[in-house]
């Protein structure tokens, strides 16, 4: 345990940012999944609206330092590709 004044803030400050960082990485998962969950049935109508919440919750993502903007762009290349793919059948 952290002895010192400084050393104490710091270990409040960590506790304090990593419950922020963990709820930032589970909104950013569970759009996720309900994009992928939105996939897998289907459905043209709410695909749309659930991949702009997605791009949507992956951009928040990024300004907030939870994922690299590469691999926010990475993610919505790939859920884009498999968008078009379910319109387009």
């Amino acid at each position: 345990m952290a002895n010192h004044v400084s050393s104490l803030k710091r270990a409040r400050q960590t506790v304090r940012k990593t419950g922020v960082n963990r709820a930032n990485k589970s909104k950013l998962r569970t759009a996720l999944r309900s994009m992928r969950d939105a996939l897998t049935a289907g459905d043209k109508t709410t695909l749309n609206e659930t991949y702009r919440k997605t791009v949507s919750a992956l951009d928040k993502s990024v300004q907030k330092g939870v994922i690299h903007k590469n691999t926010a762009s990475r993610y919505k290349s790939r859920l884009n590709a498999r968008v078009k793919a379910v319109v387009k059948a």
